[in-house]
């Protein structure tokens, strides 16, 4: 006997989203914020994302996976020609594109760069999400709603919705959510309960070190540092109730002057860097972690195939 299915339960959707903008847009913010939890590093310095990172929405009804991608721009090295290739391609393989522009800033070259490269895609819906709205007023706003309305008349495609958002206010996160779902294919969930990013720990750990080392730093040392971590393994002799991890990391730069700049005096900078990562890392894991962190000089690697292969681009 055939049990009989109740017509009026809307069926599952899973797939995946990426945001899109220029460096410093707030993709990454908006992607922590619909996780929930820190999974891309934030910074105020343009360009820090380096990683495609995915974080993971669960919802009764659907999975929206986010895929955050570095910010698309005119790149001057070739670790930048690298970025835009991972952004094209990342665009291509989406179900759905959120196109995060800041609510602060008026449409620029740069914003019309990116959406003239998304007219040319044709087939995948488009979100203009419109980002950092706590920033300004009202009117403000309202100009900022109608300048992006018309950037897509004038280049010939329709965006499927246009959404204010604040992330760092927490102001209608959720319904970006609700709007990109629906464009999302049918079909059952892609990734565990409970998993929140696949991004490989090892990554995510160098990343929160990134993120540390870039705090406070001049302006000079935002691109040239990467870190790598080396090994992170269980510390062995340790009764179960008091397991710690240990993680050896090394942070490179590109050159011997900025050795001084990230170690600071007396090695008291460095210290800080591994304070404030030591407790974001073990937050992410959950366990108590001791970090061993050297910096090293990786000559000009940003310009090196060799090293940036090495350093994971």
């Amino acid at each position: 006997m055939s049990v009989p299915t109740q017509s009026s339960e809307a069926p599952h959707r899973a797939g995946f989203a990426c945001f899109v903008g220029r460096p410093n847009a707030g993709k990454s913010t908006l992607t922590n914020a619909l996780v929930g939890q820190k999974v891309a590093i934030t910074s105020n310095r343009p360009q820090t994302t380096r990683h495609t990172v995915r974080g993971i929405v669960h919802r009764p009804e659907a999975q929206l996976i986010l895929v955050d991608t570095p910010g698309l721009h005119k790149p001057r090295t070739l670790l930048g020609e690298r970025l835009n290739d991972v952004v094209r391609t990342t665009w291509a393989e989406v179900d759905v594109i959120g196109f995060c522009l800041p609510a602060d800033q008026k449409l620029g070259p740069g914003d019309r760069f990116i959406a003239k490269e998304l007219a040319g895609i044709k087939k995948t819906p488009k979100v203009a999400v419109v980002t950092k709205t706590d920033l300004v007023d009202s009117k403000t706003l309202a100009e900022q709603l109608i300048a992006i309305d018309q950037l897509s008349k004038e280049l010939g495609f329709e965006w499927a919705e246009i959404v204010p958002v604040s992330a760092v206010g927490g102001k209608q996160v959720q319904l970006v959510a609700d709007l990109l779902i629906p464009l999302l294919p049918e079909g059952p969930a892609l990734y565990p309960e409970g998993d929140l990013t696949d991004e490989p720990e090892q990554v995510m750990v160098a990343e929160l070190i990134r993120e540390a080392a870039l705090e406070g730093v001049r302006d000079e040392l935002p691109h040239s540092i990467a870190v790598v971590v080396e090994e992170m393994l269980p510390r062995e002799d340790r009764p179960a109730d008091r397991p710690l991890l240990d993680i050896h990391a090394n942070v490179y730069i590109e050159r011997p002057s900025q050795k001084g700049i990230i170690i600071g005096p007396k090695g008291k900078r460095l210290k800080e860097v591994g304070m404030k990562s030591r407790k974001h890392i073990e937050a992410l894991l959950g366990t108590p972690v001791f970090l061993d962190l050297h910096v090293k000089v990786a000559k000009d690697w940003q310009r090196d195939p060799k090293q940036l292969r090495k350093l994971g681009f």
